[in-house]
C-alpha cells in the first residue's frame, strides 16, 4: 500500500476540496492507496519572523515552531504528496505560503527524496498555471520528484457541463501521471540545474565552515564527497558538468 497525503490550502470545503477528493478516488480505484486530506487551516503556525535561526543553528531553535513538525511528520510518512490550492490574488493562499515559510530550511537541506509530488490548483479565470509551476518548484526544493498537476476552472458559476467534463478529464490525467510516478522504483536523475545548485551550495558551505548548521548537516550526510543528494548514476556529460560546477562553487565561495 502507498500512502498519499494532500495538503489543502483552502479555508473551506469548496471546489478545491472536491477536486482533491476526486483525485484521491481515482487513485484508490487504480491502486492500493491510503489517501489522506489535511487542511492546513487546522494547524497552528504563527508567521515566520525571518530570524534565520533554522538556517544558522537548526530548525529546533525556531521560536515559532507551532505545529510545523506535525506537518513534516505527515510528509515523512507519505510516499506521495499533493499540494492543493485555490488562486488567491494570483498566488497560493496565505495559510499555504506560511506553511512553506516554515519549511524553508528544508530548501537548504532537502530531505523528502523518493516522494512523488504534484499539485491541484483551482482558478476563476487565469493565473493558475503560474501557481502550479510555483508549487512544482517548491516540491522539488523540498527534495520531492514533481510531476505535472492540474489546473481547474471554477468560474463562471455555475459551471457548464462542458467545463465540468474538462475538469474531470484534467483530474483523471493528473492522477494517472501521479500514479505512474508513484510506482517508479528509483529516484530520478537530477537535472543539470539541480546538479548545479547542489555542487555550488556544498562548495560554498565548505568555505563557510562548521559555524553553520548547514555545514554540519552536509557533513553528516556525506554530501561533501557524493555526486548528489542521493545515490544516482550520472552519465559522462553530467559527471563533467558536476566537476565544472564544483569549480564554479569554489570560485564563488572565494569571492563571497
Amino acid at each position: 500500500m502507498k500512502k498519499v497525503t494532500a495538503f489543502i490550502g483552502s479555508n473551506r470545503k469548496g471546489s478545491t476540496y472536491r477536486a482533491v477528493r476526486q483525485f484521491g478516488e481515482i487513485l484508490a480505484s487504480c491502486a492500493d492507496i491510503d489517501f489522506e486530506t489535511v487542511f492546513l487551516r487546522d494547524y497552528r503556525l504563527d508567521y515566520c519572523r525571518g530570524c534565520k535561526l533554522c538556517f544558522d543553528r537548526g530548525e529546533g531553535h525556531c521560536p515559532v515552531q507551532g505545529d510545523r513538525d506535525l506537518l513534516i511528520a505527515k510528509i515523512d510518512e507519505s510516499d506521495g504528496v499533493v499540494f492543493a490550492a485555490p488562486n488567491y490574488a494570483f498566488q497560493i493562499p496565505a495559510v499555504m505560503k506560511n506553511a512553506l515559510d516554515h519549511l524553508a530550511f528544508i530548501f537548504h537541506r532537502p530531505r523528502f527524496f523518493g516522494k512523488t509530488f504534484t499539485s491541484v490548483v483551482t482558478q476563476g479565470f487565469f493565473g493558475g498555471r503560474q501557481i502550479a509551476k510555483y508549487l512544482a518548484n517548491m516540491g522539488e526544493n523540498l527534495g520531492c520528484a514533481p510531476v505535472k498537476g492540474c489546473v481547474l476552472q471554477t468560474a463562471p458559476e455555475p459551471l457548464s457541463g462542458a467545463s465540468l467534463k474538462r475538469n474531470e478529464r484534467a483530474i483523471d490525467r493528473a492522477a494517472g501521471r501521479f500514479l505512474r510516478a508513484l510506482r517508479r522504483p528509483s529516484h530520478p536523475a537530477p537535472s543539470l540545474f539541480r546538479l548545479m545548485i547542489f555542487r555550488i551550495a556544498r562548495n560554498r558551505l565548505q568555505h563557510m565552515g562548521e559555524a553553520y548548521f548547514d555545514y554540519l548537516y552536509y557533513q553528516e550526510k556525506g554530501w561533501f564527497t557524493s555526486d548528489y543528494y542521493y545515490e544516482t548514476a550520472l552519465g559522462p556529460f553530467k559527471k563533467c558538468a558536476g566537476r565544472l560546477f564544483d569549480l564554479m562553487g569554489r570560485w564563488i565561495a572565494r569571492l563571497a
